[in-house]
């Protein structure tokens, strides 16, 4: 394909692509090299049974976002229970306080990993920076560079095929289910859940699709309804399809490349994604150990800002205060004041020495909890004629994010009844 080509498929992605490239941050690389460390390959399946999972549900907020002209927050305050709204949006931010605190840490251990100096300078860079990246660049240009740090995932395919693979394994466990009713595989499997289908993704994709309105001169503001044509919604339906593809095709080459190496090799017990790429470095080499570091800092990058902007939505719909990555920082201040607070708070959370690998297991236990019902009314709000107009979620769709619901519902239950009674 020619590099033009390129350009122009490059134009066309948009906040579908970014929200599925920011699910495989790095705490969620953690989780999927945990799996396949403990595992093998017998939880491969579920990048594949999650795709149109993901692909429906992101797929009805970037609907609602589009057609309403409104965040999702500001819907469910508008249309369902207000009272639910601040529950879930309390969970929602310290879930990702949790995790942006988690990605911070990650990032900063890995650049240390690599480049040497200490810890603490790389995280307060790496803190600031970012704030200082969402405030100060355009939402054009800021939107364009969320989408290539997003392809430093593509390092994952790289490093998977750098070691020798079992395909017949790969394929039987990809395609046949492997699940066992014990403790460790059911509270693997649910924080692979509860990371995969996360809350954030759904505030943050709904917004989103919003600021492209706005980006390209189709509504002045949020919370304006857009005059949307079917074309667009086909589109923004094509996008969220390549973005959950592409994500859910990184998870599937993080757990091959743990697998193969990890687990195939007997080291089972690994915590965070720094100690995978070491175990890699004696096992297959010194480049995929530094392409499996350079991935992590990468999708960083991209992610934290993705976390803390979805957060600064969600509150700012909440609470009806002025928001938008495409207004400057004096025109929608309390929305960046969230933004920096939240990466300021995760930073914090590492210079006070909190077990941040602890604290992401009580995150997703938190998400898992908060996306049970915000899928519910998600559905429901996809089917509302005062919210989408005549663009209401197709019936396939429909009964895929109902399945997802009962899904996560079972996984919600057996993670609580494992946490109380196990």
């Amino acid at each position: 394909m020619e590099l033009k080509n390129i350009k122009i498929l490059f134009k066309k992605i948009g906040p579908g692509f970014v929200t599925g490239a920011a699910d495989d941050d790095p705490s969620g690389i953690a989780t999927y090299s945990i799996a396949g460390a403990q595992y093998g390959y017998k939880l491969g399946w579920l990048a594949l049974f999650l795709w149109p999972a993901m692909v429906a549900i992101q797929e009805m907020c970037g609907r609602i976002g589009m057609a309403s002209g409104t965040g999702l927050a500001g819907v469910i305050k508008k249309y369902h229970s207000k009272r639910l709204l601040i529950i879930t949006v309390s969970l929602l931010a310290i879930a990702n306080i949790i995790n942006i605190g988690a990605d911070l840490g990650i990032i900063a251990a890995s650049m240390q990993m690599i480049f040497g100096l200490k810890f603490y300078g790389w995280l307060i860079f790496v803190g600031f920076l970012i704030i200082s990246m969402e405030i100060l660049i355009p939402y054009k240009k800021y939107s364009g560079l969320l989408k290539w740090l997003g392809l430093s995932l593509v390092v994952y395919v790289i490093t998977a095929f750098l070691v020798k693979q079992d395909w017949k394994a790969i394929a039987w466990n990809t395609l046949i289910p492997q699940i066992k009713f014990d403790r460790q595989y059911i509270m693997t499997m649910i924080g692979f859940l509860g990371t995969t289908i996360s809350p954030y993704l759904f505030f943050w994709q709904a917004s989103e699709e919003i600021e492209e309105e706005i980006a390209a001169g189709r509504i002045e503001d949020f919370n304006l309804k857009p005059e949307v044509r079917q074309r667009e919604i086909k589109e923004m339906g094509n996008d969220t399809k390549i973005g959950m593809l592409f994500s859910n095709l990184m998870t599937f080459f993080i757990i091959l490349t743990t697998a193969a190496t990890l687990h195939a090799h007997g080291i089972v017990n690994i915590e965070t994604p720094q100690q995978a790429a070491l175990a890699l470095k004696p096992l297959a080499g010194n480049f995929a150990y530094i392409l499996f570091a350079v991935g992590i800092i990468g999708i960083g990058w991209q992610s934290i800002p993705v976390l803390a902007g979805s957060l600064g939505y969600a509150v700012a719909e909440a609470f009806g205060l002025t928001e938008g990555l495409s207004k400057k920082f004096m025109k929608a201040k309390i929305f960046y004041l969230i933004i920096a607070l939240a990466t300021l708070i995760g930073l914090a959370m590492n210079l006070l020495h909190i077990h941040i690998m602890k604290a992401l297991y009580y995150a997703a236990v938190i998400n898992g909890i908060a996306g049970v019902p915000l899928i519910a009314i998600i559905i429901i709000l996809g089917d509302d004629e005062r919210i989408v107009g005549r663009f209401k979620t197709g019936k396939k769709n429909r009964i895929i994010a109902w399945i997802t619901f009962g899904f996560m519902l079972v996984s919600v239950l057996l993670m609580l009844w494992q946490i109380f009674f196990g």
